[in-house]
């Protein structure tokens, strides 16, 4: 098992920039596949992007294609999410999951952070 706690959530305006941060407690960081999901208000948690522990493979909501960066420091036991050209239907609150026994894009891991609120004006 590992804690998670997001990080970097705000307000922003259209077309801005963010970069959320999950820091994860464990030593077995570096074996965990790393997934974001958010939930808007009155709607249900969707997938953002996933990230397999080795980094081979990515997998990237279409909505979110070309403008938002899965990355990961194993050293710092941090996944990042940076997420560019923001806008208005990005607004939610944004979990952290982590995994080391699924990989995917379905709400199937066992560890999850607490959330970030992210808040895009238009």
């Amino acid at each position: 098992q590992v804690q998670l706690v997001e990080s970097g959530g705000g307000l922003v305006q259209a077309g801005g920039s963010l970069r959320l941060s999950c820091a994860a407690s464990g030593r077995t960081f570096r074996t965990y596949a790393m997934g974001w999901f958010r939930q808007a208000p009155g709607k249900e948690r969707e997938f953002v992007v996933a990230m397999h522990w080795s980094g081979s493979s990515l997998d990237y909501a279409d909505s979110v294609k070309g403008r938002f960066t899965i990355s990961r420091d194993n050293a710092k036991n941090t996944v990042y999410l940076q997420m560019n050209s923001l806008k208005a239907e990005d607004t939610a609150v944004y979990y952290c999951a982590a995994s080391d026994r699924y990989y995917g894009i379905g709400p199937y891991y066992e560890n999850w952070g607490q959330g970030t609120q992210v808040t895009v004006s238009s």
